[in-house]
Order: C-alpha cells, then sequence, then structure tokens
C-alpha cells in the first residue's frame, strides 16, 4: 500500500492527537484525505469494518457493515416499490387502451347522433368512471335530427351567455365551474358535481363536459390529453352524422 505524505499508519494507531478540537479536526481531515489517496485501505483490512460505528435515529450505534446491510435492504424495498408501480401503470394502461379501443369503434359504427352519444355515455361511466357526462350541440341543427338521445342541443347564444369564457379560451378546462355553468352544462345534475373538465369542440359545434361529486378530482393541473383527444373525435364524427338526412 502507497503511503500519504500527510499521515501515515503509525498516525492513525496513535492516541497523540491532543486535547483540543482543532488537533482533533486536524487528524480527521488527514485520515479522511490518506482514506481519498487510499481507497483500497479497508480491503486489505477488513477487520477494522466490524469496529467502525455509526450514529443511528434511535441514538444507538451500528457497525459500518450492518449499516450497508440495513441500506442495501432498504434500496431493495424501494426497487421493488418502483417496479411494482411500473407493472401497476403498464396494467392500467393496457386497460385503457383496450377501452378507448373499444369506444373507437362503437363511435365509429354510430350511424347518427343518438347512437354515438350512446357509444359515449356508457362507455365514460363504466369502462372509465366518470359520475357526469354532458354532451352538448349549439343548434340550430339540420333538419333531421330531433331525436338526439342523451345528446343535449342548445342554441349557440345560450351558451355563449352561460360558458362563453369557457368557449373563447378554446382549450380543455379543468377546476370548479361557476353555478351558471354547471347549470348549463349538467342540467339537473348541476348540485352534485364539484369539479369538472370541459372541451370546447371545433368550429362551435358544441361542448363535451364530464364532471365529478368530488372537488379534486379534475384539477385544473389534471392531464387532459384522453378527454382532448375524445374531442377531437367527436369533432370529426358529428359533422359527417349531422350532414345525414
Amino acid at each position: 500500500m502507497t503511503e500519504s505524505s500527510d499521515v501515515t499508519l503509525e498516525a492513525l494507531d496513535s492516541d497523540g492527537s491532543g486535547d483540543s478540537k482543532r488537533d482533533r479536526k486536524l487528524l480527521a481531515r488527514q485520515v479522511a484525505r490518506y482514506l481519498i489517496q487510499n481507497p483500497d485501505f479497508f480491503a486489505e483490512h477488513m477487520e477494522l469494518l466490524e469496529t467502525i460505528k455509526l450514529p443511528r435515529e434511535n441514538g444507538k450505534t451500528v457497525s459500518l457493515m450492518t449499516h450497508q446491510t440495513h441500506l442495501l435492504r432498504e434500496r431493495n424495498i424501494e426497487m421493488r416499490q418502483r417496479l411494482d408501480q411500473l407493472l401497476h401503470n403498464a396494467r392500467e394502461n393496457d386497460q385503457l387502451f383496450l377501452h378507448s379501443r373499444r369506444l373507437m369503434l362503437a363511435l365509429l359504427e354510430a350511424e347518427s347522433v343518438a347512437e354515438a352519444g350512446a357509444a359515449l355515455y356508457p362507455s365514460f361511466a363504466s369502462d372509465f368512471g366518470v359520475e357526469f357526462t354532458s354532451l352538448t350541440l349549439f343548434g340550430p341543427l339540420p333538419g333531421g335530427h330531433s331525436d338526439l338521445g342523451e345528446v343535449r342541443c342548445t342554441p349557440r347564444p345560450a351558451a355563449e351567455n352561460a360558458i362563453g369564457s369557457i368557449l373563447r379560451n378554446g382549450r380543455t378546462v379543468c377546476g370548479i365551474l361557476r353555478p351558471a355553468e354547471k347549470a348549463y352544462l349538467f342540467g339537473k345534475d348541476a348540485e352534485a358535481v364539484a369539479s369538472a373538465a370541459v372541451v370546447p369542440l371545433a368550429n362551435q359545434l358544441g361542448v363535451l363536459a364530464v364532471g365529478s361529486s368530488d372537488p379534486q378530482h379534475y384539477r385544473s393541473s389534471l392531464g387532459t390529453l384522453f378527454l382532448s383527444y375524445i374531442g377531437e373525435v367527436l369533432e370529426r364524427l358529428l359533422p359527417r352524422l349531422l350532414d345525414q338526412r
């Protein structure tokens, strides 16, 4: 082993470090420097590892090897938890893909606005856990579309009066809505809706909204990628269905 010029092995074994704090700190720095310059020191003095004691949070001390074993055990538990979370996320993503695929196919097969609503509402409720769903189109609609099923239709001016700020924003909005906004979007269910996400559909077509009784469920920071995606699908699907006679 190469000895450091700062401290010798004899100095390490000596108890003549002095009584002052300055001497003890100086020796500590010398020991630390020596170990940095001689990283293989403990490889040649394994018996010293068991003599090194480290303090614990409970006030007790443990050997360095016991401390390292404890750290490895904690890291192993942490890695196992991360792996479990990754597997859980993978399973959720698989379910999301299957549910989304089923909804997309049902929407593509719809031959009327009512059939599109009949595909959308149950899927949101059973597959995606949405408590309240509202799809509202802005009228007047082309003739021959009096039966819209669960899909609502209101004049555009009524929408402007109730949710004008949301429509002008043009992007998906999440959070707590004003009473007038909830009343317009969710009708009789408005009182039960504590938070919501609202997607304005392009070309003044209408608006898609989902609600929850939990005020924290649809937070302003909530990711809206999936809901915006459904909105884009409806923007392309509904005009074709409305053009049918």
